[in-house]
């Protein structure tokens, strides 16, 4: 097979990642990296891309991500604009200090950069970093980790939030990446781990925002929920028109703790995010929620996997794209329910909403279940706006464009409402407007 395009970066970033981290990572990464080899930037012949054209990977002449500099506030235009939080910002892939925040944080919480983290919690780092992000060994005959694996290999600065157990982080946390490829195409990998304890308690924003030019972002983030922890996270993709985002988001959890998850994707030419969830205690609780707006020629697709390993566990899922112009949109949700997890409560639910005729929405459902007491459901439905709440609108003297604006407003935003930061919620539904308008 040929080489793809990233086996110059590798060699050419190779004595710099050497140096970087520990000694069992130059491991990993050297793994990643002959797992991507193997089987390479991925065609529509493959079986977990075929609607997803990833032709900008191999025709553009990309470079390793490279520094730039931004201030604050063109980071806050950027992104969802100052929200009081505790901010992680990251540039091309590097930490940037100078628009993070300097906060007090409580006893035994840590929002660092992964050079400070690799000192601060070695083992901790050890045990869970690149084991989330796997669908090795699990069930399924399509299982694609290579992107996972890209990650892995360039793996070299990240944002590593870690609380404690019996603790409960008051405010928000905001990891910010930033892509800027003024000068030319660039490739960037970020990374993110997630760690919170028995009954630890917090709320993440990751943003991913792009400030110009064409580039590749490839982010994976790893979750890890102990026995009782809750987290909410809320994921913003608004990257340039002419990017390429790739993103995998992996979560673990541990008996009775609860994930919230509100995806929003607006951006990038080409997007995609795979969202998976390895239920792993009894009595977890899942909420997968997203909302997808593309216009113009934009493609974006969410995946989404729950694998549900034990008994009496609930996930519960609403993913909503809306498609105008010539926009193209997937949603592929997968369910397992493995033999042991009986008294599984799983509901699954996909609608996308056409504003052209000319834009287009595959969704594909998929339930494998292989125990005997469970109860779940999915639906999936794609139609346009109704004539009946139009004619509402415009009956009490709303223009026509207005009443539609407020009809597919309505339609996106009560995903955002899961959000429980009023100024995260806020920030988004005021994004999302802008882009309908």
């Amino acid at each position: 097979m040929e080489s793809s395009p990233f086996a110059s970066h590798f060699a050419d970033l190779k004595p710099l990642l050497e140096v970087t981290g520990p000694a069992w990572l130059q491991s990993a990464r050297e793994r990643g990296f002959h797992e991507f080899e193997t089987v390479g930037v991925p065609t529509t012949r493959d079986e977990e891309f075929k609607y997803l054209p990833l032709h900008q990977l191999t025709e553009w002449k990309m470079a390793p991500a490279h520094g730039a500099t931004l201030d604050r506030q063109q980071v806050a235009k950027l992104t969802l604009g100052e929200i009081d939080a505790i901010t992680l910002t990251f540039i091309n892939g590097q930490f940037a200090p100078e628009v993070s925040t300097d906060d007090l944080l409580p006893d035994g919480v840590f929002v660092l950069p992964f050079e400070d983290a690799f000192l601060a919690m070695p083992e901790t780092f050890e045990k869970w970093l690149g084991k989330v992000a796997t669908t090795s060994q699990k069930l399924g005959t399509t299982n694609d980790d290579r992107f996972i694996a890209l990650n892995t290999a360039f793996l070299q600065d990240g944002a590593f939030v870690y609380v404690p157990k019996n603790t409960k982080v008051v405010r928000p946390i905001h990891l910010q990446f930033v892509s800027d490829a003024s000068v030319s195409p660039i490739a960037i990998h970020p990374r993110v781990l997630v760690v919170l304890e028995e009954h630890a308690e917090a709320v993440i924003l990751e943003s991913h925002v792009g400030q110009t030019g064409q580039y590749f972002t490839n982010p994976v983030t790893e979750v890890v929920l102990g026995a009782g922890a809750q987290l909410e996270h809320v994921r913003y993709q608004d990257e340039t028109d002419v990017a390429v985002h790739i993103g995998n988001l992996a979560v673990h959890q541990s008996e009775n703790s609860v994930f919230n998850s509100v995806v929003a994707q607006f951006g990038s030419a080409v997007a995609r995010l795979d969202a998976t969830v390895w239920v792993g205690g009894s009595n977890a609780e899942t909420w997968l929620n997203g909302a997808s707006v593309g216009r113009g020629e934009q493609r974006i697709d969410n995946h989404t996997r729950i694998d549900h390993a034990v008994p009496h566990c609930q996930s519960f899922e609403v993913y909503k794209t809306i498609l105008d112009d010539h926009a193209h949109g997937v949603f592929n949700g997968k369910i397992f329910v493995y033999q042991d997890a009986q008294k599984t409560d799983a509901k699954q639910t996909n609608q996308g909403l056409l504003l052209s005729p000319t834009a287009e929405l595959d969704t594909k459902p998929q339930l494998e279940i292989f125990a005997d007491d469970v109860k779940c459901t999915h639906g999936a439905t794609v139609g346009q706006l109704r004539e009946d709440a139009l004619f509402y609108l415009r009956a009490r003297g709303i223009p026509k464009k207005e009443a539609e604006a407020l009809l597919v407003y309505a339609f996106a935003a009560e995903v955002f409402e899961k959000i429980s930061e009023p100024s995260i919620q806020a920030a988004i539904e005021a994004r999302l407007f802008t882009k309908l308008a």
